[in-house]
């Protein structure tokens, strides 16, 4: 949480101004400040909020070292000094006093005009009062006037008609180094220096002359000419350079042009060693996450191209050894540094049999929880975190923003890895990507998640058996027993000499309390969870798909393994903690799939759906107007042929013996008699007529009639 004190100075680094704050309200939520180097300044209104969120932002930033008067008092005051800052302090002590209404506009100006005429002091006199004492801090020792300077080594010297320095070989003399050339060497500093466009020094020094030390303006042919003043009248280059390097120090000067934040990355001093942290292996493991440089395609259809893979790396601050990796398209995120530190805390032989890749447990031998794990502040927070504190007791700590140096070791390895492996890899991205006339690298992807994370394995072996890290830092004991710095000599090194960091825990605890959680739902399906349908024991014994067909569906903490969504973990309040829930068999084709490869099916799935929407739409419209069409038909034929006397008991009547002819009548209809072809292909109709559908003929002689009728038919034919 950022705190803010009346006094404190802030840098807006957008308009390198320097604000002093006067006044902050008893909800802190307003505040008042002036600019500390503008002659012209007065107090202005500014929220709290905006400060704060600025200062988190990199847009403002607190200065330490202090304007105005108050560090320059710090010797004894003359009696001239003393006798002009009492009496401006007679001055102005009661308008001061009255805050905040000082610092508002309206009412200060009434103030200023009430002491004007009561003082007999002259308006601009007050206001140069006021405005120095907030400026320089707000003390009584504001109020010194600023014109005494002593010469001594480092110090300024006070200027004089004789011209100070070394003489010119020339017919010149120059000028001397006054305040009011001082003041405008802050200016030219400022604005065309400390900005981002980094300019060199001597560029400044120039636009310094074309602006201040421009003589006479003329145009010729229609351009502009300015003559600058003779070499008599502007300072040299050499006495700009000078009072720049007396006045600003390199630290001050990086941070104001490429800001703090670089600097703190890039360009702080580097006096210490990550290693030197850590006690022995597994006292301390770094963590982080970076985009690597290559396009893979989906072993669903090697024609998808699924983007650039996230690649997670867990490192032995002790013994720079990779203890853990995943590599997903998960992240930067808590479900991706969760599968890292579970694969850490796994047995490396089972991990590499599953890719195919038979070693022993000595080619990698880190299966372990550490006691710290570093890593960034975005990932390492929030509720999973503390379900890792409190379930497996690991400390979590992270690192600053823009501070990845904090985790230099993980840093450098990420270069390390892409470089040595990338001449190899189709799809990977050149330093051109993206230009004019250079290649789509996205078309080259050839490589699956699987075959991807298959050569970076590789890679982890050799880099823990044979990366010789020349600069690491070997205490006397591993001198003295000779240790080869790599870091599987360390870790073993590290085992049996500096133990009892590492731990160990049930493989089943430790997955439980790294998965990812979320919630599924109870169906009448079975639970659902990203679109896939899982059943349990639990859920069957106690009848959940039913209940939720009869009542309604609701939600159930689960616990995955983003890898592999065959079975998903409910959560429960039994000794055990979890139950297994599996894919139901007709969601086969989600079987051995990772998350990823799955939202990207179903992904595409929509899409596909989407595109042929607006087609289906069309065709539901029309068959909407084919159906209206029929029935609008069937309504006009209706209408005129049915009888308009018979009664409605009558018209119901005998539905059964009605439908009993119409059966008769399809069956006839619908028989198949081979080798006779109708005229035309054309089937001749019996009109039958409600006048001979009575009710009263008897069914079978009805049906008899009508075969007779039919068959006479076809005779005829």
């Amino acid at each position: 949480m950022i705190t803010l004190a009346v006094n404190e100075l802030i840098e807006d680094l957008t308009n390198n101004k320097i604000y002093r704050l006067l006044w902050i309200d008893e909800t802190n939520t307003t505040s008042f400040v002036i600019d500390v180097e503008s002659s012209k300044a007065l107090p202005m209104l500014l929220k709290i909020r905006d400060l704060t969120q600025g200062v988190l932002e990199g847009i403002y930033v607190k200065v330490e070292t202090q304007n105005g008067n108050q560090q320059r008092i710090s010797r004894e005051l003359t009696d001239k000094e003393r006798e002009i800052r009492d009496n401006a302090w007679d001055l102005i002590k009661d308008l001061v006093q009255n805050v905040p209404s000082i610092f508002i506009s309206e009412l200060r100006g009434k103030e200023v005009k009430k002491l004007e005429s009561e003082k007999q002091f002259a308006k601009a006199t007050l206001y140069k009062y006021l405005r120095r004492y907030w400026q320089g801090g707000m003390t009584t020792n504001c109020l010194v006037p600023n014109y005494r300077n002593s010469g001594a080594r480092g110090k300024t010297r006070k200027s004089g008609e004789k011209k100070r320095g070394r003489p010119r070989l020339g017919d010149t003399v120059g000028i001397n180094v006054t305040k009011e050339i001082t003041d405008i060497f802050r200016k030219a500093i400022k604005r065309y220096y400390l900005t981002d466009k980094k300019n060199t020094l001597t560029f400044t020094y120039k636009m310094m002359i074309k602006e201040f030390y421009a003589g006479e303006v003329r145009y010729e042919n229609g351009l502009k000419y300015i003559s600058i003043l003779d070499e008599n009248s502007i300072p040299t280059m050499a006495q700009f350079k000078y009072w720049y390097e007396k006045e600003f120090d390199i630290e001050q000067v990086v941070k104001k042009r490429d800001g703090i934040k670089s600097f703190e990355r890039n360009n702080r001093a580097i006096l210490g060693s990550s290693t030197y942290e850590a006690l022995g292996p597994g006292s301390r493991y770094q963590i982080d996450a970076t985009v690597a440089d290559v396009y893979l395609i989906s072993s669903y259809n090697s024609d998808w191209i699924v983007g650039r893979p996230i690649i997670y790396f867990v490192i032995d601050v002790y013994s720079h050894l990779i203890t853990g990796m995943y590599i997903g398209f998960e992240g930067p995120s808590w479900a991706g540094i969760m599968m890292a530190i579970a694969n850490a805390a796994s047995d490396k032989k089972e991990f590499c049999n599953s890719y195919g890749i038979n070693i022993s447990n000595e080619w990698w031998p880190s299966a372990h929880l550490p006691e710290i794990i570093l890593g960034d502040r975005g990932e390492l927070e929030g509720y999973s975190v503390n379900s890792l504190i409190n379930g497996l007791n690991i400390s979590i700590e992270n690192t600053p923003s823009f501070r990845p140096d904090w985790k230099g070791i993980v840093e450098k390895l990420f270069d390390t890895t892409q470089e040595r492996i990338k001449s190899f890899l189709p799809g990977y991205i050149q330093t051109d990507f993206g230009e004019r006339g250079a290649k789509d690298y996205r078309l080259e992807a050839k490589l699956t998640l699987e075959q991807y994370t298959k050569i970076i394995i590789n890679f982890v072996l050799y880099y823990n058996k044979n990366y010789f890290m020349k600069n690491y830092i070997r205490d006397t004991g591993m001198i003295e027993d000779n240790v080869k710095p790599t870091p599987i000599e360390l870790w073993k090194w590290g085992i049996h000499n500096r133990a009892g960091k590492l731990r160990k825990a049930d493989s089943d605890t430790i997955r439980f309390y790294l998965m990812p959680r979320d919630k599924a739902t109870v169906t009448s399906r079975g639970i659902k969870f990203k679109g896939m349908l899982y059943s349990c024991e639990l859920a069957i014994k106690e009848s959940w798909f039913v209940n939720a067909r009869i009542n309604k569906s609701w939600k159930v903490e689960i616990s995955y393994d983003p890898r592999n969504m065959d079975n998903i973990y409910l959560h429960t309040n039994k000794e055990s903690m979890f139950e297994v829930c599996s894919l139901l068999e007709h969601q086969e084709r989600f079987k051995g799939k990772v998350i990823d490869e799955i939202e990207q099916l179903t992904r595409n799935e929509r899409n596909d759906y989407k595109k042929e929407e607006h087609a289906i739409l069309q065709e539901e419209v029309n068959l909407f107007g084919n159906i209206e069409a029929i029935v609008t038909e069937s309504i006009q034929i209706a209408n005129q042929t049915q009888s308009k006397n018979i009664t409605k008991a009558k018209k119901t009547k005998s539905i059964r013996e009605n439908r009993q002819v119409e059966k008769a009548l399809q069956r006839e209809l619908e028989s198949f008699q081979l080798g006779i072809q109708l005229k035309n292909n054309q089937e001749n109709i019996i009109d039958l007529k409600p006048n001979e559908l009575d009710a009263n003929t008897p069914e079978t002689s009805l049906i008899k009639e009508l075969f007779n009728k039919r068959r006479g038919m076809k005779r005829n034919e």
